[in-house]
């Protein structure tokens, strides 16, 4: 990898569930690599709801079970994360048009599913949101592992 900082951004529709775990995991395997220094993480919401808030407590619980410390301020994705970050991540396939229908002519970021990465091939990622319980957000919490493990591990040839 160049010198350069990469810089990778999140999305998802309300950026409170699946995205905030996507970032968190990013950051643990960065911290667990001794990487953290060579990228910018972020992430973001596709729409208005939640600007400002936290994540939802489903998906700090989640992530506070498996030892990772985190906090986010959800923001909604501009114009300018397109020219700003190497590639931007969704979800789900409305994730994916939604960026991009938003995405300008000529922007730099790369599109992709964060599933698309997963070796088990679970390439959507569901939203938990509307659940009674936790299952979907640790069900979310491990396809970001094994998919941004071997996304970080392709970044790394």
């Amino acid at each position: 990898m160049s010198s350069e900082k990469k810089a990778v951004l999140f999305i998802c529709l309300g950026n409170i569930c699946r995205s905030p775990i996507a970032e968190a995991v990013f950051l643990n395997l960065l911290k667990q690599r001794g990487l953290t220094d060579k990228w910018i993480v972020d992430s973001a919401a596709i729409g208005p709801w939640h600007v400002g808030k936290g994540p939802d407590k489903r998906a700090r619980s989640t992530l506070e079970a498996n030892g990772i410390d985190y906090k986010h301020t959800v923001r909604q994705i501009r114009k300018d994360d397109f020219s700003q970050f190497d590639y931007i991540f969704g979800m789900d396939d409305e994730n994916m048009e939604n960026l991009k229908h938003q995405a300008p002519a000529g922007s730099k970021a790369q599109l992709h599913l964060v599933g698309a990465f997963d070796p088990k091939g679970e390439r959507i990622i569901r939203d938990p949101y509307y659940d009674s319980d936790d299952k979907g957000f640790h069900k979310c919490y491990e396809q970001c592992v094994r998919s941004l493990t071997a996304f970080l591990d392709q970044q790394s040839k």
